[in-house]
């Protein structure tokens, strides 16, 4: 990486930090610790300790959500710990996939 900037390094490391995942990414304006700032503790707390990385932009909206429609930030919680549940496997059928494509090759 001779040469190169520090800001093209800052943009590398941030691609890198993603998380490995079969699922599409997303580009989000704005920005991101601003939002996760803006967030309940409570709701922080399960984002750091969530297995997959969340935008808080999708979290926040989850938590709207629920909390308008009369849930408890336990109940939210629980949504969105089965909303992760559910990415998870969705994550596991896709590598399954891939890894099935990739033995047919063989």
């Amino acid at each position: 990486m001779k040469g190169t900037s520090p800001a093209p390094r800052a943009a590398m490391r941030r691609n890198q930090n993603a998380g490995a995942t079969p699922l599409p990414r997303r580009s989000r304006a704005g920005d991101p610790m601003q939002d996760f700032d803006a967030l309940p503790a409570s709701l922080r707390h399960w984002l750091t300790q969530a297995a997959r990385p969340w935008s808080a932009r999708s979290c926040r909206k989850i938590w709207i959500d629920g909390r308008s429609r009369g849930e408890s930030e336990a109940d939210v919680l629980e949504r969105l710990r089965r909303s992760e549940v559910k990415t998870l496997q969705k994550e596991a059928q896709l590598e399954a996939q891939r890894l099935r494509k990739n033995l047919e090759r063989a």
